[in-house]
Formats: structure tokens, sequence, C-alpha cells
């Protein structure tokens, strides 16, 4: 069972964030038809790892370039082109700066749609169709309430100026 609280203002959902967390309630979700600044701050949201799954995709790809064009030009197809060297680096810089770049760009890709749960079979809720449009949705992991809990988390909502307040199953 979920509660969402349903507010027009971002200085009211980030207030109420703020005393909803100040109140150990656990918050499963906000939703806002924009990005909304300090709210990653407000609901105490971790460092995002995106950035790290980057630059390993990155490194990996750069490597993988690297080694395939000194595997191609040393051990398969050895050939000698104007007398330069099998192995010439500066040739090879290129190529595996683009093979760094796809790389990172397709670990980024896959990382946040692991991330999301976007895949197929997600059970992606939509709320409210206010939520996109303009209103903001502060959703809140109930199932684990007994029934005084859920009566004193909507006095809670109604208390940081919800608009209006919703139950879902």
């Amino acid at each position: 069972m979920e509660i969402s609280g349903y507010y027009d203002r971002e200085a009211n959902l980030l207030d109420a964030v703020k005393k909803l967390r100040e109140n150990n309630i656990s918050i499963k979700d906000v939703f806002s038809p924009y990005p909304v600044h300090g709210l990653d701050l407000a609901m105490g949201l971790k460092r995002s790892w995106l950035p790290k799954a980057a630059f390993v995709g990155g490194a990996i790809g750069a490597i993988s370039g690297f080694g395939l064009q000194a595997w191609v030009f040393t051990r398969a197809y050895p050939i000698n082109i104007g007398g330069k060297p099998f192995l010439s680096v500066p040739s090879f810089i290129p190529v595996t700066f683009e093979c760094a770049i796809l790389f990172a760009a397709l670990s980024i890709v896959l990382a946040y749609l692991f991330k999301s749960n976007l895949g197929a079979g997600a059970d992606n809720k939509i709320y409210d169709e206010r939520a996109t449009d303009d209103h903001f949705v502060v959703v809140l992991d109930a199932s684990n309430f007994v029934h005084n809990d859920a009566e004193k988390i909507k006095m809670k909502l109604e208390e940081t100026g919800a608009l209006d307040i919703k139950y879902h199953n």
C-alpha cells in the first residue's frame, strides 16, 4: 500500500519532504513536472554511480581499441607502410579515443536503463497525470504501517500542505 500527497508549489514540496524525513517517514519516490533544485538533498539521495560506469566503460573501450589496433598491425596483418613502425602509437590515438567514447556512451545508457528499472516487464506505475503537468507528488510506502500509522502519516501530509491525498494498492 502506498500513500501519495499532491502539492502545487515546489516550496511546499521541499518543506514536506524535509518534515517527513525529520519524522522518520520513508519516502518511496517524488514526481515532479520539472527538475527541482535541492530535492535530491532533501530526499537524502546518495550520489549516482553512473559517472563511474561511464569511466569504466570508457577505459574498457580505450584499452580494447588500442589492443585491437596493436594486434592487427603487429600480429595479424603486419604491413610495412612507408617505413613506419608496426606499433605506431600516435596513429592509434584517434581510434582509441573514438572507442573510449563509444564504450562510455553505451555503458552509461545500459547502466541508466538498469538503474531506472526501464527494462521489459518493469512495473512503472503512473500515480496521477497531474504529476507530469502542474503538480508535485510525494509517494510514501505504507505497506509496513498499521492503520493508526497510516492515519498519522495522512495527518502529517495534511500539515505540510498537501492538496490531495490518495491511497494506492
